[in-house]
């Protein structure tokens, strides 16, 4: 069997199941946010996105009917199609029954990607979707792994990595200078509780976590393609950089998807432990035929990334084509020193005075109450909360989204609070929002000690003066 992969049976069965749970959870979080976020009142409604942008630009299911009941059946499938997936009973039909599920899947969320406009332009939306297109011919649960599908999941780990390696080393002198973890876990999009601890470890640690940055991501990845049992270390290591990851901050299902990646470099010998046999079947010729023409593809579409992740002007998270097949990828290339947080407040006085009292609304994830620790929610993606550190770093004319937030606050619209995790207005809405601009950083020891409080903040000033529902329209 020369295209068959022995030794990789119980591998790739786990793959299958790990990479269909990163669908379910981007379903999930398309049921939940799609449409305060972008459906009929939404704040960029997809109905608005369809009339400008043609389909051959971004191909998806919902051009031909952008309403909430569409959005709504779509993201509830794929959480169904994904539960399916994770079950395994297509796995055991033949293989166009499984080209059908992971058909369906990819296409179902690439309609989402492709209408969700700033909302679904992160790197991991794209990964997702390259990862579940190769999943598309890996066959059914009967036939051995193609060598050449599995190769091809090793080159997209090693774009994953080794992208991310190479934007940092030619972005922020801080990685160069080993000092960008003195400022990441406080200025990072969203920490988690453990972030705080993270911080404060010594600078030494410090130091050797970005070398341990700089081998995992520009020399570990090289050995994806050694043989084994290096293709499996180089793996584990992996999965131990993004371990690290994921403990320490929230960054959506990069990291977790990431380690689903290293699967396919991890022979069936770690996972001899699972109950379940191995079937030893050739893959029709059929299927292989189909497999080459699809990696033929992949090889073809890897022109244009990888002459960007070569490229000194590289670019991060870049799709080449409107399928997002084979794209390019990088993150934190250069790192904040500071962080700022837009707070939003609402009033019911009548007029706007100096001594008016303002109530805050808080956010799901990001921070906002000092003293509220910070929450673990990655792997699921708070796409509001993201949007909001992005915001911080400019005006709220370079958003558009940002004056639609604060109409729907004023609203009151339930879609649009449902994002929220405190609405102090619960009664009725209020007749004035506004947006503060905040300093924030971690408290040290001895003010946690004394005070509990996670954060300290210092107003800066204003990001968005007080406005009316009157004045928004």
């Amino acid at each position: 069997m020369p295209d068959a992969l022995p030794g990789y049976w119980l591998s790739r069965f786990v793959f299958e199941r790990a990479l269909a749970l990163m669908y379910l959870v981007a379903f999930l979080v398309a049921a939940n946010q799609f449409i305060p976020l972008l459906g009929d009142h939404g704040l960029t409604p997809v109905s608005r996105f369809v009339r400008y942008v043609p389909f051959r630009a971004s191909p998806s299911f919902f051009y031909l009917a952008p309403t909430d009941g569409v959005f709504r059946a779509a993201a509830w499938a794929g959480v169904i199609l994904s539960a399916i997936a994770v079950a395994g009973p297509a796995d055991r039909q033949h293989a166009l029954v499984s080209a059908v599920l992971w058909t369906t899947l990819w296409a179902l969320y690439l309609s989402f990607v492709n209408v969700g406009q700033t909302f679904y332009g992160f790197g991991w939306e794209t990964l997702l979707l390259e990862a579940g297109f190769l999943a598309i011919f890996l066959g059914s649960g009967r036939t051995a792994p193609i060598v050449w599908l599995n190769w091809a999941y090793r080159w997209l780990l090693f774009r994953v990595m080794f992208g991310a390696g190479l934007i940092k080393l030619r972005g922020d002198p801080c990685w160069r200078h080993l000092t960008c973890l003195d400022y990441y876990f406080e200025t990072q999009p969203m920490p988690n509780a453990l972030s705080w601890y993270f911080h404060w470890l010594p600078p030494s640690i410090h130091r050797a976590g970005v070398v341990f940055n700089h081998v995992a991501e520009l020399g570990v990845p090289f050995a994806y393609f050694a043989p084994q049992p290096i293709a499996s270390i180089a793996g584990l290591v992996t999965i131990v950089f993004q371990l690290m990851l994921i403990v320490s901050g929230n960054l959506s299902w990069l990291n977790w998807i990431t380690i689903v990646l290293c699967i396919p470099t991890l022979d069936d010998r770690w996972f001899s432990w699972l109950p379940i046999g191995v079937p030893i079947v050739e893959a029709p010729v059929a299927h292989r035929l189909v497999a080459y023409a699809v990696v033929a593809l992949v090889a073809l579409l890897s022109v244009a990334p990888l002459r960007n992740m070569l490229s000194p002007a590289q670019v991060m998270n870049t799709s080449f084509d409107p399928l997002h097949l084979v794209n390019t990828y990088g993150a934190f290339g250069s790192i904040t020193r500071t962080r700022n947080e837009i707070v939003i407040e609402g009033t019911d006085a009548e007029t706007v005075t100096p001594s008016t009292a303002w109530r805050e609304y808080e956010f799901k994830g990001k921070p906002g109450d000092p003293a509220r620790r910070p929450r673990q929610v990655a792997p699921y993606h708070l796409r509001l909360d993201w949007l909001m550190w992005f915001a911080a770093f400019s005006t709220p004319d370079e958003h558009e989204w940002f004056s639609s937030l604060l109409a729907r606050l004023l609203e009151g619209d339930r879609a649009v609070l449902s994002l929220l995790s405190v609405n102090p207005f619960p009664d009725r809405p209020p007749r004035y929002v506004r947006a503060l601009y905040y300093r924030y950083r971690f408290t040290t020891r001895e003010e946690r000690r004394q005070t509990g409080r996670w954060w300290v903040r210092d107003l800066v000033g204003t990001y968005f003066a007080p406005t009316s529902l009157k004045a928004s329209r």
